[in-house]
């Protein structure tokens, strides 16, 4: 029984220790491959750790420049655009300060290297996608998206094409939110779509320092069949509704004439007013045309020989 009790002990302390080797394996490959925006602050703000060797590379680098001037000044003078930023890597590790620019900086020709960083807003259209929707509906819908990057150092450091990642995640960030809907929901709530596309994309790519600015929808195709019933159902809906309003006019007109009648019974001479109402009417469309009214009295008492 002890052995039994000791067997398995050591299994689940066996367990708990992969448990914590995979875990510490993980955190290490997320210190490794993934800079987090307070790694990338205490980087930017404190001393990069070349070591020993690299200091002094560094400062013979220094004296080379100083040897070779001036001509060595036109590669160290580096210029940015407004628009971008540069991360300089010294010995293969982020320079102190995050990105440069605009304006000038200065690198070491020997041992600095820089990226430079595109701060404008980029736009890229969705490719057409066939997406087949929560009521089993094949639709083909595309889309464009606003993006531009937050953190240069975060879309350097990374990840390793910022701009390739956003177009494949916004793909299937599509895919994913279609299939959820049906096809009333996507033809009517594209807005809605949008918004949630836009949330998505940009809670991914803060790690990448990609800001997402905009998601917009440009257009859903049906397949023709479904366009052809879909019109199909529409044309008899409106059908519908015209002889539903002709009926209703109908019931309406004859409401009236049913009130009429009974306010010319009431009073003989409300109708010899409408004869004269009428021969004015008639008189003023057709001047040759003769009209003599005959009182239907007359025509009684020849019926009822």
């Amino acid at each position: 029984m002890e052995d039994g009790r000791e067997t398995a002990a050591m299994k689940e302390q066996k367990r708990k220790d992969r448990q914590i080797g995979s875990e510490l394996i993980s955190q290490n490959y997320k210190d490794r491959w993934c800079y987090t925006n307070d790694d990338i602050q205490a980087l930017e703000s404190g001393d990069s750790d070349i070591g020993v060797c690299g200091w002094i590379l560094v400062l013979f680098s220094i004296l080379l420049t100083l040897l070779t001037l001036p001509l060595s000044i036109w590669m160290c003078i580096k210029i940015v655009k407004e628009y971008e930023r540069a991360i300089i890597f010294r010995l293969g590790r982020i320079l102190r300060g995050g990105a440069k620019g605009p304006g000038l900086f200065f690198i070491l020709p020997c041992t600095d290297s820089f990226i430079n960083v595109d701060m404008r807003t980029i736009t890229f259209d969705i490719p057409p996608q066939e997406v087949l929707t929560k009521d089993s509906v094949t639709v083909s819908v595309d889309g464009v998206v606003y993006y531009r990057v937050q953190n240069a150092t975060l879309a350097v450091a990374n990840i390793t094409n910022a701009d390739a990642a956003t177009r494949l995640l916004a793909q299937t960030t599509l895919r994913n939110v279609l299939g959820t809907k049906n096809l009333a929901e996507i033809l009517s709530d594209r807005e809605e779509i949008a918004h949630s596309m836009q949330s998505t994309l940009d809670d991914a790519t803060d790690d990448w320092g990609i800001k997402v600015e905009r998601v917009e929808i440009k257009d859903v195709k049906l397949p023709l069949q479904l366009q052809r019933a879909m019109a199909a159902e529409a044309e008899a809906t409106r059908e519908a509704r015209a002889k539903v309003i002709a009926a209703e006019g109908e019931m309406n007109a004859s409401r009236a004439l049913k009130e009429a009648s009974l306010v010319i019974a009431e009073s003989p001479s409300a109708l010899q007013l409408r004869y004269l109402q009428t021969l004015n009417t008639i008189a003023a469309e057709k001047n040759s045309t003769i009209i003599f009214p005959l009182p239907i009295d007359m025509m009684q008492s020849f019926m009822k020989h």
